[in-house]
């Protein structure tokens, strides 16, 4: 299990981006409000899927939905073949609640994660 960390996009000049390899079950720190991105590279041929999951994310009442939503299994990002996705985490925070783990549907080293705040 790897913690990914953030690289800080504030300063001037050029930044070194940090980023992580995937492994079976990776983690990372998100903080609300702050315009934190995930950027999600698949290194392979194929479409792979990245699971974002917090363990407190449960279910949660849309306006206008009239019920609830069941969000426990977490968000479901497919990254096509040889492509990178960026995801804005304050899109998603309802998935980000506790400990939030990222798993995927490759084999370890497959991805390349990187994340980015302000």
């Amino acid at each position: 299990m790897a913690n990914i960390a953030q690289t800080s996009l504030r300063g001037n000049g050029p930044v070194t981006v940090t980023t992580t390899a995937s492994t079976a079950s990776d983690t990372l720190v998100y903080a609300a409000n702050t315009m934190q991105v995930l950027e999600i590279r698949n290194t392979t041929a194929g479409s792979l899927d990245v699971t974002i999951d917090g363990s407190g994310a449960t279910t949660i009442s849309p306006p206008g939905y009239g019920g609830t939503v069941d969000i426990s299994t977490g968000k479901v990002i497919s990254v096509g073949a040889n492509a990178t996705v960026l995801v804005n985490l304050d899109s998603i925070s309802a998935y980000l609640q506790g400990t939030i783990a990222i798993t995927n549907t490759g084999t370890a080293g497959q991805l390349v994660y990187a994340l980015y705040g302000i």
